[in-house]
């Protein structure tokens, strides 16, 4: 992934340490990978792969969080036609909302999912694989 983008604005020490960023990958790039999400094999999907050489999952729903996981690293794939207020994710007493193409990075492993009223059929994300060293070097850029 292109870290460079990301700027102090989106560091946080509090509660803690973890990376938020909004709309940081150009949303052009993110709407041809969303709208080409159930196609691993496309054109775009290997263009993707072959330039950031970071390995990924693509999971269905915000609630599979694989935390074996050195680093949790969410990029949130959004449905545009999930019109209901979104889940929150509690990531150690701090709500951060699922909306689309919003980066997620944290070493802390105390992540809940607050549902919100009423469930969308399809929440889905990619979860990246990024090692501790990796996200160790973009803090230590970004303090």
């Amino acid at each position: 992934m292109n870290w460079e983008k990301l700027t102090p604005k989106h560091y946080y020490q509090d509660p803690v340490e973890h990376i938020h960023s909004i709309n940081v990958f150009d949303a052009k790039q993110y709407d041809k990978l969303y709208e080409n999400q159930n196609n691993f094999e496309h054109p775009v999907w290997q263009e993707f792969d072959a330039k950031y050489k970071t390995g990924f999952e693509f999971k269905e729903d915000i609630t599979e969080i694989d935390f074996q996981k050195e680093i949790i690293a969410f990029w949130f794939f959004r449905e545009r036609s999930d019109q209901n207020k979104p889940p929150q994710i509690d990531l150690a007493g701090k709500l951060i909302p699922y909306t689309p193409n919003t980066f997620l990075l944290t070493a802390c492993k105390d992540i809940t999912i607050q549902e919100a009223k009423n469930k969308y059929i399809r929440r889905p994300f990619i979860q990246l694989d990024l090692s501790t060293a990796q996200f160790n070097t973009i803090i230590k850029r970004l303090r």
